[in-house]
């Protein structure tokens, strides 16, 4: 059996109702709906409909609110005979929307983008209740979710290819046609804004697709799947379906039907997707992983002049959105002679800067919240310093914690083998460690097998150069950091993934390309 239509869906699908979630675009009123409702039931979005799950008992994922670690919202679990009815939905659509005309998609996927700046405020908001980030985060989010929309919707208009000449007898010329249904699969730390970074291309380029955000954070695509509705975008074009992983995630991906994966998560979940896949030599995969980011401080760096930017941009990359990007850095690599200033300097910036609670949220998740701590302990027994922060209390009972918070934590006197140094702890945690050289700084920054981002901090321009092309990352940032211009490629080196996505990136990705050879005669 497959999905069917919910006739007496009360809230909160309904994008004209005035008295549930589309009112509360203030954490204030978010909060007192969802005390005064109860758990809030997501629903699948397919074919253009909310709709429940085939089995009358479908089994439901709580969703906690990391800030107070109570549930407030019931995820279904979509199960594989529903995952298949979504992928047939993208399928049917796929012929039709693949011939739709650029300009026509331009104007879907402009639509979205004004419908996500006009509601702005209410994203924001309910993304900050279902990850932890604070509002002023979310809100800066939601804004490059509504650029990604904007940003594709332009670019498909004005495409280029490539013509050649043999012998002056032939015409050879590079075509690309929609490569066909994707699998979309996001991570929690940046629900909407990850989420709508695969979207957006998919769709622009004439692909259809079946997304599935995280279990733990599945409110913006629950909403995002409204402004769909109200785009008109043509039915089974994008179907959403929630669930885990090993039910929902594994079947989609391993579907014969679906034609690519784009997958933003973990690199042990990258490495099962490529064994599900590996007979399926044809699916075009994009993994962005994992990374264990670096960020190199040069002496010059904190002279007068750059000392500030210095401290400022180091701290953000290390603290934003409680440490909870993959593109931060959390391995600091300190030029010795300025090694004690930047210490000081950084830490008593990091305390009056990143407060709990107003600048920095809760992390994820129960499980999440365990797994940072346990690094934690793991320093008290390396005998580490702590600069700042310490091991949080241990949280056993979901329902009365209190929240997820984790306080800004600064450790020296690491030592290069510990697993603080190797693992992806993916928290507000970061570790400052001495170097005497630019080789060592260079050596200890590619000692990782992640490559995903790194953080290059020096007033020296020969430097720029000469260690910012010797990192072994895909993107590297000098004197800033989470700068992105949406055509410039992204992805990882080593284990932080294969493939890159933007612009012209993505339309590898997502179309399929054929050299057509036309005689002179």
């Amino acid at each position: 059996m497959g999905s069917k239509p919910v006739t007496n869906v009360q809230e909160p699908g309904d994008l004209d109702r005035k008295d549930g979630i589309w009112s509360c675009n203030t954490l204030e009123k978010a909060a007192s709906l969802i005390q005064s409702h109860g758990p809030l039931h997501l629903l699948n979005y397919v074919q253009g409909e909310f709709q429940t799950t085939s089995s009358t008992k479908p089994p439901y994922i709580d969703s906690y609110e990391p800030k107070t670690g109570t549930a407030y919202a019931k995820v279904p679990c979509t199960q594989p005979d529903d995952v298949e009815a979504a992928i047939r939905a993208a399928k049917l659509a796929f012929p039709g929307w693949s011939k739709t005309p650029c300009a026509e998609r331009s104007r879907y996927l402009r639509r979205v983008s004004e419908l996500i700046q006009e509601h702005r405020e209410l994203l924001a908001v309910w993304e900050s209740i279902d990850q932890g980030k604070t509002i002023e985060r979310a809100r800066i989010e939601v804004d490059r979710a509504a650029a990604n929309f904007s940003y594709f919707s332009t670019f498909i208009l004005h495409e280029q290819t490539a013509a050649r000449m043999v012998d002056s007898a032939w015409l050879t010329y590079e075509h690309r046609s929609p490569a066909g249904v994707f699998a979309l699969i996001s991570p929690w730390n940046m629900p909407l804004y990850l989420l709508t970074w695969k979207i957006a291309p998919c769709l622009a380029f004439g692909c259809t697709a079946v997304a599935k955000p995280s279990e733990v954070t599945s409110m913006s695509a629950f909403l995002l799947s409204s402004l769909f509705k109200k785009a008109n975008i043509p039915a089974g074009v994008i179907n959403i379906v929630f669930g885990d992983g090993p039910t929902t995630g594994s079947t989609l991906v391993a579907s014969s039907l679906i034609n690519g994966v784009s997958f933003t998560g973990s690199t042990a979940t990258g490495i099962n997707i490529r064994r599900m896949v590996a007979a399926q030599i044809n699916k075009h995969l994009s993994l962005e992983l994992g990374g264990k980011n670096p960020t190199l401080v040069f002496s010059d760096a904190m002279s007068n002049g750059h000392r500030d930017r210095t401290i400022s941009v180091a701290a953000s990359a290390a603290f934003e959105n409680q440490g909870e990007i993959c593109l931060c850095g959390s391995r600091i690599y300190v030029e010795r002679a300025v090694y004690d200033e930047f210490v000081q300097s950084f830490t008593d910036y990091v305390s009056q800067k990143y407060t709990l609670g107003k600048t920095v949220g809760a992390v994820a998740s129960l499980q999440h919240y365990a797994k940072v701590r346990s690094y934690l302990q793991l320093a008290t027994d390396e005998g580490v310093t702590f600069k700042l922060g310490g091991v949080p209390d241990a949280l056993d009972n979901v329902d009365s914690t209190g929240g997820y918070w984790i306080a800004p934590t600064i450790l020296t006197n690491v030592a290069p083998t510990s697993a603080l140094q190797k693992d992806e702890i993916f928290g507000p945690v970061v570790t400052i460690t001495p170097v005497d050289s630019e080789e060592e700084a260079v050596g200890l920054a590619n000692d990782s097998e992640y490559g995903l981002a790194a953080v290059l901090l020096t007033a020296d321009g020969g430097r720029m150069r000469r260690v910012g092309e010797q990192l072994e990352a895909g993107l590297v940032w000098v004197n800033g950091w989470l700068v992105r211009e949406l055509g410039t490629p992204f992805g990882g080196m080593k284990s932080s993934g294969v493939g890159r996505e933007g612009g012209e990136y993505s339309r590898d990705v997502f179309t399929v390309v054929r050299t057509v050879h036309l005689p002179a005669y």
